[in-house]
Formats: C-alpha cells, sequence, structure tokens
C-alpha cells in the first residue's frame, strides 16, 4: 500500500521555488517546523507522518505533523530507541516500534543531534528522477536542524524565561504522576502478595505485571529527566566547543577549570543559558583594549550552577554597557543573580549564581508557559511600560501584528489590559 502523502497547505503555492520554500522553513517558528519541513519534502518523498526529536528545544522537543492516531500514541522512549538503532549512522532506513507497532521509516540524524523520523516513506531513488534520496534527506536536515538549535544556543530572557516556566510545570507533573502510579502499583502489590489471596498462580502473575510495572514507571521517569538534563561536565565541554571559533584568531589566552565530576547535572535551560551567557561575557571582555588573559570557571554547591569569568584587561568598566545589561537579563529569566567588579589596571571579575530549580509553580507560571518567543518578548516589554508603536519599532515588525500579538496575550492569561498583565507578573514575581 503506497504511503499517504501529507497534503500541502494553500500557503505552500505562493512560491514554489525549493530555495524560497527552505528559507521559509528555517525562518518560521521554531515549533511549526514539522509541519513546514513535512510540505517542503511532501512533493519528493511521499509519507503518511514526520516527527522531530531535539533536545535543544526545551519546550517543544518532539515536533509530529501528519498521522494524527500515529501521534497520540507515539512514546518519547520510542523515539530515543529509534535514535540509538542509528548505531553511528547519520541514515537509516528500516523498520522501528513506534505507536507501539512496527513502522516503516527513514531517519536522519544530524550532527547537532536532532532526529528525524519519515513515517511510511516512499522507496529512496536518484535525484535524476525527482524522488528525494538519502543523501539529499541528509544534507537537508543538517540545515534545519541548525535553525534548530538556534534558540537555545541565543538562549534569549524570553526564551529562558518560556523554558524556567515549562521546566517548573513538568517537573511537578513528572512528580504527581510518578507518585500517585507508584501508590497504587506499591498497594496492588501488597494485596497480591498477601497469603490470604487465593489461587496462588493468578496472584504469581499479578504480581509479576505490577513488577513490571513499577520497572517501566521509573524506567520513564528516568527518561524524562535524563532528556531535560544535562551533565556538568558534559554541558561545559560543550562551552568550550562553543568558543573555539570565537577566539580563534584573537591573541587572547582563554583558561577552563574544570567543574567538579561528580557536580549535580544541569537542567538544560540552565545549561542553554549559562553557556550563552559565558560566550557574551568572553566576547565583552576580549573586546577590551589590553586583555591577553581570560578565565572562566564553573562549580555547583548542589544548588546552584557557580559561574566565574575573570580577565586581565584594563579594569576601567567599559564591560558595563550593553553586553552587561543583555548578561542581567538573561541572568533574571532564570531568577539567578549577578555581580561585576572591576578593578583598574588588574582587570575585571563576573559573578553568576543561576539557581538549578525552578521556583514552585503558580496559576500565572502555567498560563506563562503557554505563551510562544515571540509573546513572552512582548509581554516583556508591555511589563517595562512600552506601547505598541514602541514594541513594533524595537522588534521590527508592524503595529498591527503587535496588537494581534498583545489580544492574544491577554486571552492566554486571562486579562483585559495591560495593567492587569503587568500586575499578574508582577504578583508571580513576588512569590518566588
Amino acid at each position: 500500500m503506497p504511503p499517504k502523502r501529507v497534503p500541502r497547505s494553500a500557503a505552500d503555492a505562493r512560491d514554489d521555488t525549493p530555495l524560497a520554500r527552505l528559507a521559509e522553513v528555517v525562518t518560521g517558528p521554531v515549533p511549526d517546523l514539522a509541519a513546514a519541513l513535512s510540505s517542503l519534502v511532501g512533493d519528493r518523498l511521499a509519507h503518511s507522518a514526520l516527527i522531530i526529536l531535539a533536545e535543544d528545544d526545551v519546550t517543544h522537543p518532539v515536533k509530529f505533523h501528519g498521522d494524527g492516531d500515529l501521534a497520540s500514541r507515539v512514546a518519547l522512549s520510542e523515539l530515543v530507541e529509534a535514535r540509538a538503532s542509528l548505531a553511528g549512522s547519520r541514515v537509516r532506513r528500516g523498520s522501528v516500534v513506534l505507536g507501539g507497532e512496527p513502522r516503516d521509516v527513514a531517519m536522519v540524524l544530524a550532527e547537532t543531534g536532532p532526529l528525524l523520523v519519515v513515517v511510511d516513506p516512499a522507496p529512496g531513488g536518484a535525484a535524476d528522477d525527482g524522488t528525494l534520496g538519502d543523501d539529499d534527506l541528509l544534507q537537508l536536515w543538517r540545515i534545519v536542524a541548525v535553525r534548530i538549535r538556534q534558540p537555545a544556543r541565543e538562549a534569549s530572557p524570553s526564551y529562558l524565561l518560556e523554558s524556567r516556566a515549562a521546566a517548573g510545570v513538568r517537573a511537578e507533573v513528572v512528580a504527581e504522576l510518578s507518585d500517585t502510579h507508584s501508590r497504587t502499583l506499591e498497594a496492588l502489590l501488597a494485596v497480591l502478595r498477601s497469603p490470604s489471596t487465593d489461587d496462588h498462580a493468578a496472584r504469581q502473575a499479578a504480581v509479576g505485571v505490577a513488577a513490571r510495572a513499577m520497572v517501566q514507571l521509573r524506567t520513564a521517569t528516568d527518561l524524562v529527566r535524563t532528556f531535560t538534563e544535562e551533565p556538568v561536565t558534559s554541558a561545559f565541554e560543550r562551552l568550550r566547543d562553543d568558543l573555539v571559533p570565537l577566539v580563534r584568531y584573537r591573541d587572547v589566552d582563554v583558561q577552563f577549570v574544570e567543574p567538579p565530576v561528580n557536580g549535580r547535572a544541569l537542567p538544560s535551560e540552565i545549561a542553554h543559558g549559562a553557556r550563552a551567557i559565558v560566550r557574551r561575557a568572553i566576547l565583552a571582555a576580549v573586546d577590551q583594549p589590553g586583555t591577553s588573559r581570560v578565565r572562566v570557571q564553573w562549580d555547583c554547591d548542589g544548588r546552584n550552577l557557580l559561574i566565574n569569568v575573570r580577565d586581565d584587561g584594563p579594569g576601567d568598566g567599559a564591560l558595563d554597557g550593553d553586553a552587561i545589561g543583555e548578561l542581567r537579563q538573561r541572568v533574571s529569566a532564570v531568577d539567578g543573580e549577578m555581580t561585576l567588579a572591576a578593578t583598574a589596571g588588574w582587570g575585571s571579575e563576573l559573578s553568576v549564581v543561576m539557581p538549578l530549580d525552578p521556583p514552585h509553580t503558580h496559576a500565572d507560571d502555567r498560563m506563562i508557559a503557554r505563551l510562544g518567543p515571540r509573546e513572552l518578548e512582548i509581554l516583556d516589554l508591555i511589563t517595562q511600560g512600552s506601547r505598541n508603536r514602541a514594541i513594533a519599532t524595537r522588534l521590527g515588525i508592524s503595529e498591527n501584528t503587535v496588537k494581534f500579538h498583545v489580544s492574544k496575550i491577554f486571552r492566554k492569561l486571562g486579562v483585559g489590559s495591560r495593567s492587569e498583565a503587568t500586575a499578574l507578573i508582577a504578583a508571580g514575581r513576588a512569590h518566588r
């Protein structure tokens, strides 16, 4: 049976040149990437569904487009196992379990980590017969994967705020579900193990089922935790890799003090934010005249990530500019603290404390977690007192677009005015 082709939307007919359509994919919203990419490849690679798995996208690690029934049944653990089946290769066609049953797939893994799964793909062909071959699919996915990583790499204040709110809600939900299922299964096991229960064979079978369910629950909980956390040592190693191209052609010695190998794992949003903060701080430091050495140190006290960036620049306060303003916004987004000390002739020292655990979530946190990145940017400017025209100028969009976003923000937050939205955000911050 030939695979179903996911239909293209009417908007896709605006410009059918491949490069123009690829540009629309990589410049569009990250949450819509699965739908946009499915539309792009659909004419040359028929398929029934398209799935994206990407840890770097903290708020939407799994994106799905196509078969709605399959979407409701696919488990995160199945996608992780499917990725493991690549066994070091970048492209694989074959069968994997999705939604509890074997499905034919074409899988592509980018160097940066994101996985593309094309479900029920048409047979692979060659470029000259109009189909999308595996090599072409790999090159296309490598381009799109860069777009997926971009928000996490930049770690803007709005991205960190959204990620932090989502992490708090997710942690509470996982804990509540785990506790509920654990209590239920433990009670069931206690009854089944009771010698007063009749039918020994049936009791033994039921004990086996309940025990396996307990193991599956713990495995699923560990998987979610692993998927949303990053070991502090590997997070620091990624930072060093990121800095290589930034300082390669500068006459500056960047020294790294390794974090303890037994340090607590970092929540993904903290790891992304910390790397972005250090990159920006180092760029600001090496841009000072006379800077020849920068020292970067991470540490972890069990509750906080401790960052220290020290340089041997002029120490005349030149760092205290736009760069420091950006850093303060990022640190504030995750409820952290930042201090900057400069001593003339001795250099500057930047110290950052980033809490590893999100604050206890309130109802307004859950509402904020429903806002998209652009809506969070606009909400932040609203709370600063900016009007629509000023917001439009700041973000490079039309005033009508701002009005559209503002109305959506009000609807999602359940407020009717700018003052109510500002009061809601202020009240949430006061409770933390």
